[in-house]
C-alpha cells in the first residue's frame, strides 16, 4: 500500500461510525466513503456462530436477490442434446459436453459460473481439481447442478448470488453497487440476512449471527446493528 493510499484509508477510518448502526445508515456511510470515481460493489459480511468443522453446520447455497447485484456474469453449461441450444439461447457463453469439458481441462477459464445437468456430472467430476479451487465446480448444494439448465443460465447470468462459509464461519456476498438506491440495497441485504436466518443449522448453539458488516470494494467495513 502506498503512502497516499495509506493516508486516504486512515481518513476513511476516521469517518466510519464507531458503533454498529442500522442497515440504511451503514449503506449511506459506505456511499459517502466510496465517492463517485467508480461504481464500487457493496459486500455484506456475516460472522456466524457455526462450527465450520462440522458437516451439518456448513452453509452453502445460492439466492436471487430482489434487485440483482448490478453485474452480469459469464456462464457455461455442461449439457447434451437439446439442452445445448436452450443454454446458448439463455445466454451461456459456451455449452456442451465432452468438448467443453476438454476445453476447461486444458486451461480455458474465461467464465464466472459453471452449471451442469445432473446427467453430466459423472463426466464433469473429472474437473474437480481444476474448478474446485476457483469455486467454480458445479454442485447441487449451490444450485448449479439442475435439470432446467436454461433457467440456471438465466439466473446466474443475471447475478444470482452463491455463498459458502469460510473456515472462520464467515459468509461474504455482494448485495449491489454503490449507485443503487439505498432502499434497494437495504432490500437485498435484508433478503440475504433473512435467508441465512432461515437456514440456521439445528446443531448451532449460542448466538447465531454474531456480527454483520458492509464494505465497498475499497472502503473499510461499517458494522451493522443485528437487532
Amino acid at each position: 500500500m502506498s503512502k497516499k493510499q495509506g493516508k486516504r484509508y486512515l481518513q476513511w477510518l476516521e469517518k466510519v461510525p464507531k458503533n454498529a448502526v442500522p442497515l440504511a445508515e451503514a449503506i449511506e456511510a459506505i456511499k459517502a466513503l466510496a465517492g463517485c470515481k467508480f461504481d464500487q460493489t457493496i459486500e455484506l459480511s456475516m460472522h456466524l456462530g457455526i462450527d465450520p468443522r462440522q458437516a451439518d453446520q456448513a452453509l452453502r447455497g445460492s439466492i436471487s436477490l430482489p434487485h440483482g447485484i448490478g453485474q452480469s456474469r459469464k456462464v457455461i453449461a455442461f449439457c447434451e442434446g437439446d439442452d445445448v441450444e436452450r443454454a446458448i439461447a439463455a445466454g451461456a457463453v459456451e455449452a456442451g459436453s465432452d468438448e467443453l469439458i476438454k476445453k476447461v481441462a486444458d486451461g480455458w477459464m474465461d467464465f464466472d459460473v459453471a452449471v451442469s445437468t445432473p446427467k453430466m456430472m459423472r463426466s464433469v467430476s473429472r474437473l474437480g481439481r481444476v474448478l474446485g479451487p476457483q469455486g467454480k465446480m458445479p454442485s447441487p448444494k449451490s444450485g448449479t447442478v439442475i435439470e432446467d439448465i436454461a433457467k440456471a443460465v438465466t439466473e446466474y447470468g443475471a447475478g444470482k448470488v452463491e455463498y459458502r462459509n469460510d473456515d472462520g464461519g464467515n459468509i461474504h456476498v455482494p448485495v449491489g453497487k454503490v449507485s443503487f438506491d439505498t432502499q434497494k440495497l437495504v432490500d437485498n441485504a435484508e433478503a440475504m440476512v433473512g435467508h441465512i436466518k432461515r437456514i440456521k443449522p439445528a446443531t448451532s448453539k449460542g448466538t447465531y449471527i454474531k456480527k454483520i458488516s458492509l464494505s465497498g470494494t475499497m472502503t473499510p467495513g461499517v458494522r451493522v446493528a443485528t437487532a
